[in-house]
């Protein structure tokens, strides 16, 4: 892939869409190995709730990288979570109905305390995307999950960091995702961006030996937190459609 060198320097104007997007931790009797299958098994009870079929348009699961280290050999990438799902909605709505669908109350919830470490609700954001490099993602994506510093309104915040050169212009697809305000307990994120790579290997070779935090001190550093943000390095282990 060959992205605009710019990446979230020049933003595309598009409708969006509506997402659910998890930061979760795995139940900590399930060994970190055993994780990324036992969230595909959990996936696949959604075969059985029409309506979230419906309301659900697409999931990606994308679980932590682990080789090389707990922290994928990544300096800055969190240890404390274990996978970002990332879920496209048919429509705003979706994000409220499908925690009172029945169907999901009764196949799908529970299952989840076997899998993660709460229930679901407890540790999704609702957000709006804006794609701001267009590429097809590829396997591997670093997901930033960022709260704006007090001085900076929300809309100027996003707008402002719409604007940012990425420091990895290797990035094929660049995402900002807008979080909308209700947001579960320990979870108050005003921003989650997403730099796509082709695999794992192509993450780390544009990331290498820096922390994470570096190279982004320059272009995002006026803007956020940046050391109560979360980055989290993943690769994806399920897909659909």
């Amino acid at each position: 892939m060959s992205p605009d060198s710019s990446a979230l320097a020049r933003p595309r104007q598009d409708a969006g869409q509506w997402k659910m997007i998890y930061l979760a931790r795995r139940n900590p009797a399930l060994a970190a190995g055993d994780f990324a299958q036992a969230w595909r098994e959990h996936s696949a009870l959604g075969r059985q709730c029409r309506n979230v079929q419906d309301k659900v348009l697409g999931v990606t699961q994308c679980t932590r990288l682990r080789d090389g280290g707990e922290d994928g050999g990544l300096r800055g990438a969190s240890l404390d979570y274990d996978g970002v799902n990332l879920l496209q909605l048919r429509d705003l709505d979706v994000a409220t109905d499908i925690w009172n669908d029945p169907e999901t109350q009764a196949i799908m919830r529970p299952d989840e305390p076997r899998v993660f470490d709460r229930y679901v609700r407890d540790f999704t954001l609702v957000a709006h995307e804006r794609v701001l490099c267009a590429h097809a993602p590829g396997d591997a994506v670093l997901v930033g999950f960022m709260r704006r510093l007090p001085a900076l309104g929300q809309a100027a915040f996003l707008n402002a960091l719409a604007q940012v050169p990425s420091p990895w212009p290797q990035a094929g697809r660049l995402v900002l995702n807008a979080v909308a305000p209700e947001r579960p307990v320990g979870y108050d994120f005003d921003a989650i961006v997403e730099w796509w790579f082709a695999d794992a290997d192509a993450l780390r070779s544009a990331l290498g030996s820096r922390d994470l935090r570096e190279q982004l001190s320059v272009p995002i550093g006026a803007l956020c937190h940046l050391e109560t943000a979360v980055f989290m390095a993943t690769g994806v282990t399920h897909r659909r459609p």
